[in-house]
């Protein structure tokens, strides 16, 4: 048994391990809509010139029965990690959640799929387990406040780790004991800065902390030793990361009532772009729609609440993944061609013609609002056009625009490769240890010889 010295660490492992998220219809639900839009984004991301790079550099061609999504090269499941949570972010296409204030399903599903060539269990278990990893990263955030990400680190990666963790250490019925050391194991790896943003390395962030999390699970169940008292010693997890905005009873106050998964639950992407430029970017759709055209805008003025902005850290990009980060280029782009398509987020340089608009754009913030926190009431942006005639336009948007249902995302990112046609239906269905190894031969399609 541990030791009463650390209640919340324990009470944490506790949750993590006696829940069964099986009995929550709605939770397995999500699930499956949140695996189905994580595998568009890692099917369209495989094919990117720089998850060759990283698949090559990580060492791909190391032996070993773990899938490379969209290949049918199989490798080390540490590798396999890393490659295919590196894939589902790279597009920046895949979910958010408010409570995480970053992608958690590109972290924890990459992790569960490269466990399955190690073990055996059913696709319905893969889920629950995604759902209690996705849980302890939201509940995790939730407990360190906003000044974790606003000072300077990328959630997804500070907080996945321990959610893959979390998530491993369900599917394998570890001991309390052992979930509180991987916990722990996990949090020291716990890095990640938002500087990396509009690089390479914030996508790598991603497949490094689903290939640790695995790891970490590993090496308590294996019986390496670790602190089991992450949450509750002095020197701990919200000592080094919340700068005294934490909430420590947030971690597991009413845990599963209900799953985060359900409320406030997951953002699915409309838009391949960082998600907090994506109410301009249904704006700048919208004026086109009505026929707005570039030429008669002389100024653009975005209005946020304090910190709302702290994601998009480039103004005037010089590429399309740079311009990810920027309300600017993702403004113009959304007005002069009426929609956001991948092409627009390459690697390419940007368009002269969308930036000429972009850098008429600029930005401010209402410092009488609340500042953005996890409660989604908080985040707005208002639009605020000079027209060169003299005439104004404004426009606000409050939340986040998302999809319900992302077939037609899926369909689109993967070019409708009849390859993977099946996969949704699968998704939707999955039950069995068959189901699981049927998912598993879909992706593992050599659809990408060229990349990977």
């Amino acid at each position: 048994m541990m030791s009463t010295a650390a209640p919340l660490t324990t009470a944490f492992a506790e949750a993590i391990i006696g829940s069964d998220p099986r009995r929550d219809l709605a939770a397995m639900e999500a699930a499956r809509t949140a695996v189905i839009d994580f595998l568009a984004c890692a099917i369209a991301g495989a094919r990117d010139r720089t998850t060759g790079i990283l698949a090559a550099a990580v060492g791909a061609v190391l032996p070993g029965d773990a899938i490379l999504i969209g290949s049918a090269r199989r490798t080390d499941p540490l590798v396999a990690a890393v490659v295919n949570g590196y894939a589902g972010h790279v597009l920046d296409y895949d979910d958010v959640h408010a409570s995480v204030r970053g992608h958690p399903t590109t972290v924890i599903v990459p992790a569960l799929l490269a466990l399955s060539a190690e073990r055996q269990f059913s696709a319905e278990t893969l889920l629950a387990s995604y759902v209690v990893g996705l849980e302890a990263m939201a509940r995790l955030g939730l407990s360190l406040g906003s000044k974790h990400y606003e000072n300077g680190f990328h959630a997804t990666a500070t907080l996945g780790t321990i959610g893959a963790a979390a998530a491993i250490c369900h599917l394998t019925g570890a001991s309390v004991q052992e979930t509180a050391v991987a916990l722990g194991v996990a949090a020291t790896q716990s890095s990640g800065l938002r500087l990396q943003f509009g690089y390479d390395v914030k996508p790598y962030h991603a497949g490094m902390v689903a290939r640790s999390g695995l790891l970490s699970a590993r090496l308590a169940t294996a019986g390496f030793g670790g602190a089991p008292d992450f949450l509750d010693n002095p020197v701990g997890f919200h000592s080094a990361y919340s700068f005294g905005a934490e909430r420590p009873s947030a971690v597991t106050d009413n845990w599963g009532g209900p799953w985060q998964i359900v409320a406030p639950g997951l953002t699915l992407k409309a838009y391949p772009c960082c998600t907090a430029s994506h109410p301009v970017a249904s704006l700048g759709i919208d004026l086109n729609r009505e026929g707005l055209r570039a030429d008669a805008i002389e100024t653009i003025t975005f209005t946020y609440p304090p910190g709302a902005d702290a994601a998009l850290v480039v103004s005037k990009p010089t590429n399309g993944i740079e311009a990810r980060f920027s309300p600017e280029y993702v403004f113009a782009a959304a007005l002069i061609d009426g929609a956001l398509r991948l092409d627009h987020f390459d690697d390419q340089p940007v368009q002269p013609a969308l930036m000429a608009l972009a850098e008429r754009a600029s930005r401010r913030h209402d410092q009488n609002a609340a500042r953005m926190s996890s409660d989604p009431n908080t985040r707005f942006v208002i639009l605020d056009i000079t027209l060169k005639d003299g005439g104004t336009i404004t426009r606000r948007f409050d939340g986040l625009p998302g999809l319900t249902d992302p077939l037609e995302k899926f369909r689109n990112a993967t070019a409708e490769d009849s390859a993977f046609t099946d996969i949704p239906s699968l998704v939707r269905s999955m039950s069995s240890r068959a189901d699981l190894h049927r998912l598993v031969a879909l992706l593992s399609q050599d659809a990408i010889k060229n990349h990977i």
